[in-house]
């Protein structure tokens, strides 16, 4: 049987992200690494040491900061398709070039009560079927309702999931 994961916000080759922090002024991150040599090589073994190369995983957007991280897809694990995020800006062709197998806007498993997006959709959206929401882009932040975090969403932005790629289907 095939695995289906998930990730989000891998940022691979951002710099700049080492320097993100959180609304108490504490690095996210900088915390966990040095550079982003360090950052993108412990996401590419967190990857690998729990993808299989059967697996199917869905990076929900905000994959690289910068064109020459590109090729750094090739190395990950898995069948890969990628939910569009807001700073992936190449082609198409550019990310189907490096091992990206689908493009998505957004990606629905209605069997499963699930719909996959880089940024949380309105609650609308899930109230009426009753689904969950598997996003990313709100990095160490989640979507609150009522000042607690809201359960028909989860973030997977990699600050959520240990820089490693989720399980969610088997």
């Amino acid at each position: 049987m095939t695995n289906i994961w998930v990730i989000s916000d891998t940022h691979f080759g951002h710099r700049n992200i080492l320097n993100f922090k959180r609304y108490d002024g504490s690095l996210i991150r900088g915390a966990v690494f040095k550079t982003i040599e360090e950052h993108d090589e412990t996401l590419v073994e967190n990857w690998n040491r729990v993808v299989g190369i059967s697996d199917h995983v869905y990076h929900l957007g905000d994959v690289v900061i910068n064109k020459r991280s590109l090729p750094i897809i090739r190395r990950l694990n898995g069948h890969k398709r990628l939910v569009l995020g807001n700073h992936d800006i190449f082609t198409v062709e550019q990310y189907l070039e490096v091992g990206f197998e689908k493009i998505y806007g957004v990606r629905v498993w209605p069997k499963h009560g699930l719909l996959f997006s880089h940024i949380p959709v309105h609650p609308e959206s899930l109230k009426l079927r009753g689904w969950k929401n598997i996003h990313g882009h709100l990095h160490a932040g989640v979507v609150l309702r009522g000042g607690i975090p809201d359960p028909a969403y989860e973030c997977v932005s990699c600050e959520h999931t240990n820089y490693t790629p989720r399980l969610v289907m088997t």
